[in-house]
């Protein structure tokens, strides 16, 4: 993973300092709140319903034991013993005072990391598919592009105040794991007809009340042109996104307004004054940033240990976290082990200090250190031999993360809703918990298969609720807490907007509506057909029927 240099460190311990200036200053009552607002949103710090929240950048999804270990001491030290991982993979600390936020920054420099850009009108955490360097399906490892994204954005001068927040997704494997079509810009690696390695440009893809699916912008970028060209997208968005209506400010509004064609004209135009200049990335700073992800000195492994074929005949609990958390490595004899951060009671996304550090440990103890954040909220500790996961599942089921819920109807997707944020309609957590509850069952969560389910507590869309098999958005009817549903929402390589179905729900009806939405599926799906498949093949209509014909006196009944 990339190291901080002298630089590196004396750029983020110097922002830091004079963040603490800026507090210090507002404090002291010589900074009102509308002077101080953008200053403490350049470093993260957003003031919502109950108390300051810090979000502070994961960049790509990449920590080290050590970096964990020092984000679970920030935990205990100035929250309430807890953090929050978001689906943009960062992690937020919701109850932060003021006069704490300068030392958070100076503890975190300490360790290598930074809240800047985690927030504001500029291009923000670069994410990337979780399973970059150890996929069987990549390219290339993709996190040595979004690390060269993250230095050439960071700061930059033109890009600091741009019409809307701005966000970039890269991956490079068969699967799309970084949800590319989500995004303003997505990046994915390619391989034209002569086998040279290249980039095929998404634009205009976003979520919220207006959500749209990336379209192609460009089929084949050369990795020497990756910079300018982005930098040629983001000068035409800066130069013609709207500043004047905050709802019509993403690129994705000026995609629609100006049609892919003239806006990839656009490009393409202002792309001529600055190609083959400073904008493009030498070869040698290439490399440089290229020997930091340097694949660890994996030793052989067998394919198919014999323990681990033992552990799963004798443990249905390991067969089970087995089947659905150990993900496929490029090495025979490795995987990459997801671990869950879903639980019955525990809001998605959320670990306590304590579980970070046990975190830490399986990843020292059976992995190489390095700990992969998931945008599905989840963790996932890379390059484990098979013949350790008995082991590794016997150490997180023994700190209480041993759920083998990875892609099943309990790994929810939800934002921090109204329990937090001061823009939700609705309640997040509660629901996802409730729903959990629901399906409480791991053998018929399995038998269900693979289903997700995201929940957004408002139409801005951070719970990923149009992404979903079954997304829950919630809305406000006349001061009282409602949901509305949608079905058959993706995020992969084939991206989909959810359809909604009709009006909204109760939020105690809520739980046995999905309910009956999975057992309509149940019984009419075709072998083990999944519920994208079955969606695609049948349509929403006899969904939406079952729903509102007999669903809702189902729920009202429960």
């Amino acid at each position: 993973m990339y190291r901080y240099d002298e630089f590196d460190r004396g750029f983020v311990e110097s922002r830091a300092a004079q963040f603490r200036d800026q507090v210090d200053r507002r404090l002291r009552g010589e900074l009102s709140e509308d002077e101080f607002k953008p200053l403490r949103l350049q470093n993260g710090l957003y003031l919502q319903l109950h108390a300051y929240m810090l979000r502070i950048a994961i960049p790509y999804g990449v920590l080290s034991s050590d970096q964990l270990r020092g984000l679970a001491g920030i935990a205990r030290d100035f929250d309430r013993g807890f953090g929050h991982f978001t689906t943009r993979q960062n992690i937020q600390f919701n109850w932060i005072r003021l006069v704490d936020a300068p030392d958070i920054l100076d503890r975190l420099a300490a360790f290598d990391m930074h809240a800047i850009q985690t927030s504001g009108n500029c291009i923000r955490n670069v994410t990337c598919d979780p399973l970059a360097g150890a996929a069987h399906d990549e390219i290339e490892d993709p996190r040595v592009w979004a690390e060269i994204i993250r230095q050439w954005s960071t700061l930059h001068p033109e890009f600091a105040f741009l019409p809307r927040k701005f966000k970039i997704a890269i991956s490079a494997g068969a699967e799309d794991r970084a949800a590319t079509g989500f995004h303003d810009i997505g990046v994915r690696l390619v391989r034209n007809r002569g086998g040279e390695t290249g980039f095929r440009i998404l634009v205009g893809g976003g979520q919220g009340r207006t959500p749209r699916v990336a379209r192609q912008l460009a089929h084949f970028i050369p990795k020497r042109h990756l910079l300018s060209y982005l930098e040629a997208v983001m000068r035409v968005y800066n130069a013609a996104g709207r500043r004047d209506n905050i709802y019509k400010a993403r690129i994705k509004i000026l995609v629609d307004a100006m049609g892919i064609g003239s806006f990839a004209e656009a490009v393409t135009t202002e792309w001529g004054l600055i190609k083959d200049g400073a904008a493009d990335l030498p070869e040698s700073e290439y490399r440089r940033i290229a020997d930091y992800f340097a694949p660890p000195d994996l030793a052989a492994a067998p394919p198919v240990p014999q323990a681990l074929a033992l552990a799963q005949r004798h443990d249905a609990g390991f067969a089970r976290w087995a089947r659905r958390n150990c993900l496929p490595h490029r090495l025979a004899g490795h995987a990459n082990a997801v671990i869950s951060l879903k639980s019955a009671g525990r809001p998605p996304g959320d670990a306590s200090a304590s579980e970070m550090e046990a975190i830490a440990g399986l990843a020292d103890d059976h992995g190489t250190g390095e700990i992969r954040v998931t945008y599905q909220q989840n963790i996932i500790i890379p390059h484990v031999r098979r013949d350790a996961l008995p082991a590794l599942y016997e150490d997180a089921r023994a700190a209480g993360l041993g759920g083998g819920e990875n892609g099943l109807v309990s790994d929810i997707i939800a934002c921090p809703g109204l329990d937090y944020c001061n823009l939700a309609n609705a309640r997040s957590l509660p629901l996802a918990d409730r729903i959990f509850q629901r399906f409480d069952d791991p053998q018929r969560r399995m038998a269900i298969g693979r289903l997700q389910v995201n929940i957004s507590g408002c139409i801005n869309a951070c719970g990923h609720h149009h992404a979903a098999d079954i997304g829950i958005l919630g809305v406000d009817k006349k001061g009282v807490e409602h949901y509305q549903i949608t079905i058959g929402g993706r995020a992969g390589e084939a991206a989909a907007i959810g359809r909604i179905i009709g009006p909204s729900f109760a939020g105690d009806e809520v739980p046995a509506v999905v309910e009956t939405i999975i057992d309509t599926y149940l019984a009419g799906r075709e072998g083990n057909e999944s519920f994208a498949a079955y969606v695609a093949r049948s349509g929403t209509d006899g969904l939406k029927a079952a729903v509102y014909d007999d669903g809702a006196a189902r729920a009202r009944a429960s």
